[in-house]
């Protein structure tokens, strides 16, 4: 019975870590290293519940809340209160923090909003769930995601006419966002 479960945890791993991925690194605004530390904070919390996940009307919105609650709750640690962001941190392996599939203008704008307005758009236009999906996944109401999201569409707005460095042309999705 524990093999199984084992078994069936490696095999959803295996399928949807990718993914997972994705989401987490846009989540955490393009940083790699943090998101592979939530989809792995997450992966364990869904260990831990994995007959719960197996027995959820709708996997998929549960494993969304997991890795937002993840994000969220990795965003109140109180070592995020005294850490200040650098652009440059001389011990770090500097691959850069931003993705190649993470436009490096977008993952800046995207990392100036609080967590819960850059989860409702990672949610509504990424992944382009509907508001009642994303709700479901942030555990709030469809009238704070529309709200959220529409706040979070006129900071990323002027976040992206503000140049912080050299602009690259924007994925013709992000030009769709912003407008």
């Amino acid at each position: 019975m524990k093999q199984d479960r084992g078994s069936e945890f490696h095999a959803f791993v295996a399928a949807r870590r990718g993914h997972l991925l994705h989401t987490a690194r846009l989540l955490t605004a393009g940083d790699p290293h943090l998101a592979e530390d939530l989809v792995q904070t997450a992966l364990t919390k869904l260990y831990v519940s994995w007959a719960a996940f197996l027995r959820a009307d709708n996997p998929d919105g549960y494993l969304r809340r997991v890795l937002v609650n993840a994000f969220i709750t990795e965003r109140r640690r109180a070592w995020w209160r005294f850490e200040r962001p650098a652009e440059r941190l001389p011990e770090r392996a500097d691959s850069g923090s931003v993705t190649a599939d993470t436009d490096p203008e977008l993952a800046r704008a995207l990392g100036e909003l609080p967590a819960r307005m850059r989860a409702a758009v990672v949610f509504r236009y990424f992944h382009e769930l509907s508001v009642a999906e994303t709700a479901a996944a942030l555990g709030c109401s469809t009238g704070t995601v529309k709200s959220q999201t529409a706040r979070a569409l006129d900071k990323l707005r002027a976040a992206l006419e503000r140049p912080a460095a050299p602009r690259s042309t924007p994925p013709q999705h992000t030009e769709e966002l912003v407008r």
